[in-house]
C-alpha cells in the first residue's frame, strides 16, 4: 500500500513502496490457515482465538492459548503469525513468549513480509534485537524486493539500522535497482537514518540504475535536512 507523504518519482521506488503501513492489514484478518494436520473444530478455534489476543496485546490470553495446545505458528488468511503481528505492534514481551514457545523467527506472511521486517519498519528495536538474537533472516526479501534494511532505513529509526549494520549487513550493500540503504532513507526524510548511515560510512557518491545519488533523490522529494547532510558529508549533485 502507498505511504500518504512519499511521492517517490522513480519507478522503481514506486514499485517498492506499496507495504507502507503494515498495521493496516490487521483490519481485514479475518480467519485462520495452516492448521495442525487432523485439528478438529475446537482446535481450530483455539488457533483463531490465539491469533484474536495477539491482535489485541493480550499476552495473559496468548500465554493461555498456548497452554491449551494452540500453535505458536498459527496463521491468518494474510499469512500473518502471532510473531509477526506482535513485531508490527511492538509487543516485545509477547513475541518473547512466542520465540520462548517454539515461534518460527523466519515465518512471513503471504507478502514475504517476516517479522524482522515489521519490527523493523515500525522501529521497534528491542524486537529487532530479539529476533536478531534468534538468528532471524537478514537477506530475506519480499515480495517487491524490500530487505529488513530497506525497511529499517525508510520506516525504522537509527536503532534498528544499527542493529542490523551490527548483525553484518554491509551499509553499502545494493538492493533493487542498484539501490542503498542511503537512497531509501533519503526518499523517505529519514534525516536521522542518513546521519546514521553516513556515520557508518555510507557512500554519499553511489547512484542507482538511473544514475541518481541519494542527494539527488532527496531534493526531488523536497527533503531539506536530509540534503543538508548529505551536502556536509561531500556529497554533489
Amino acid at each position: 500500500m502507498p505511504g500518504s507523504r512519499i511521492r517517490v518519482t522513480a519507478r522503481y521506488h514506486k514499485r517498492l513502496i506499496r507495504w507502507r503501513q503494515p498495521s493496516s492489514l490487521a483490519l481485514i484478518v479475518i480467519a485462520v490457515i495452516a492448521l495442525p494436520s487432523g485439528a478438529g473444530a475446537q482446535h481450530r478455534n483455539i488457533n483463531f482465538d490465539l491469533l484474536v489476543a495477539a491482535r489485541a496485546g493480550n499476552e495473559n490470553a496468548v500465554l493461555g492459548l498456548l497452554d491449551q495446545g494452540a500453535s505458536a505458528d498459527s496463521r491468518d488468511r494474510l499469512g500473518d503469525t502471532a510473531l509477526n503481528i506482535a513485531a508490527r505492534t511492538s509487543r516485545p514481551t509477547m513475541a518473547r513468549l512466542l520465540l520462548e514457545r517454539g515461534a518460527d523467527v523466519n515465518l512471513a506472511n503471504l507478502a514475504r513480509v517476516t517479522p524482522l521486517m515489521s519490527a523493523a519498519f515500525g522501529g521497534h528495536s528491542e524486537i529487532v534485537k530479539m529476533l536478531l538474537e534468534r538468528k532471524a533472516d537478514v537477506t530475506h526479501v519480499d515480495r517487491v524486493q524490500k530487505t529488513a534494511m530497506i525497511y529499517a532505513a525508510g520506516g525504522g529509526n537509527p536503532e534498528c539500522v544499527d542493529l542490523l549494520l551490527d548483525a553484518g549487513i554491509d551499509v553499502n550493500a545494493r538492493y533493487a535497482n542498484n539501490g542503498t540503504a542511503l537512497m531509501w532513507a533519503a526518499a523517505y526524510g529519514k534525516a536521522e537514518n542518513v546521519k546514521r548511515l553516513i556515520a557508518r560510512g555510507a557512500d554519499v557518491s553511489a547512484s542507482d540504475d538511473r544514475g541518481k545519488t541519494a542527494l539527488a533523490i532527496a531534493v526531488e522529494q523536497g527533503e531539506a535536512a536530509v540534503a543538508e547532510s548529505l551536502r556536509a558529508a561531500g556529497a554533489h549533485e
